[in-house]
């Protein structure tokens, strides 16, 4: 991923557009495992600024544009910086226009896009001359686990474990052509705040029920076998639990089996839901099922389906 176009100094100059996709993580049982890119994204054009001061401008459209322009703590730069600090690399000022797709807060991958982002950047305009492997190992580091990170690098379906701080992952289910729905409430959610819900041990009987269904969740995508989903997107290691902070959960969880919904899972740590629905399915008759089910008068959704992983290009 190292790119041409370096000054002496041994950084690059050149401008340079990321495409960074959303993401859905576990997909019910496969907590801090599997993870799903979408035909959602984040998009980042930045070249260094000519003044030195400020250090960062950005420059927003799409959803949450407002939030998305923040300066001050911004995930994206602040990984940028952290990186190049440590290497001992100048920290070039940068100019962002960013367009964004992805929910935020809702349990869509929005700060493993921003991390990879910021590693990214950091490893083109500090001409680091990282791969695609090493970007992966220091964003998961920094998001702490790799299930978002290497769906958001890799794209479509990817399982993925880390030893001694290297993620070794496998990507799957290209070919598939199922539909994805995000039904996402109006009030979002810090995984953090998710995380914090979850107990520190589980019985045994719950942890083999999960080993059974990731393992079949993984065939499912591998194989595209939809009618596997019902029983492979169930999980008792973190839904259980956060069901409390995630109320659309419960009441959309029964869809899972019904005509052209083949699964139901929360979205990453929540609190918004993914549905797998079959190709051929109508969205806005499974749209209408979904609110009937949810009673919730201001939920979204959002139409969507399985993606490629990250890009970068020079840009002409």
């Amino acid at each position: 991923m190292s790119e041409s176009g370096n000054d002496p100094s041994g950084q690059s100059s050149n401008a340079i557009r990321l495409r960074l996709p959303a993401t859905s993580a576990n997909l019910g049982p496969g907590f801090d495992a599997v993870g799903l890119a979408m035909q959602l994204a984040l998009t980042i054009d930045a070249s260094v600024r000519t003044q030195t001061m400020p250090e960062l401008t950005i420059a927003a459209t799409g959803r949450d544009a407002d939030r998305c322009s923040r300066t001050r703590n911004n995930l994206i730069f602040e990984t940028y910086r952290e990186i190049l600090q440590r290497a001992g690399r100048p920290v070039l000022p940068l100019d962002l226009r960013i367009h964004n797709e992805i929910p935020l807060g809702m349990g869509c991958g929005s700060s493993a896009a921003a991390r990879l982002g910021g590693v990214m950047l950091a490893n083109h305009f500090g001409a680091l001359g990282w791969d695609l492997q090493a970007c992966i190992n220091e964003a998961t580091r920094r998001e702490g686990h790799p299930d978002n990170v290497t769906a958001c690098a890799l794209g479509f379906m990817t399982a993925s474990a880390v030893s001694d701080g290297m993620v070794s992952t496998a990507c799957f289910g290209k070919e598939l052509r199922w539909k994805l729905l995000l039904a996402l409430p109006p009030v979002s959610l810090a995984t953090e705040k998710a995380r914090a819900l979850l107990p520190d041990q589980y019985s045994r009987v719950d942890a083999v029920a999960n080993v059974q269904r990731t393992s079949l969740l993984v065939a499912a995508f591998a194989l595209g076998r939809g009618d596997l989903l019902r029983v492979a997107m169930q999980d008792r290691i973190h839904q259980p639990y956060r069901m409390e902070v995630c109320p659309l959960l419960p009441m959309l969880l029964p869809l899972a089996g019904e005509p052209g919904i083949l699964g139901v899972a929360l979205s990453g740590a929540g609190p918004g839901v993914l549905l797998v629905v079959e190709s051929n399915a109508s969205f806005a008759e499974i749209a209408t099922r979904i609110r009937q089910a949810a009673a919730e008068p201001q939920l979204e959704i959002v139409e969507t389906a399985i993606g490629p992983g990250a890009s970068q290009e020079l840009p002409h």
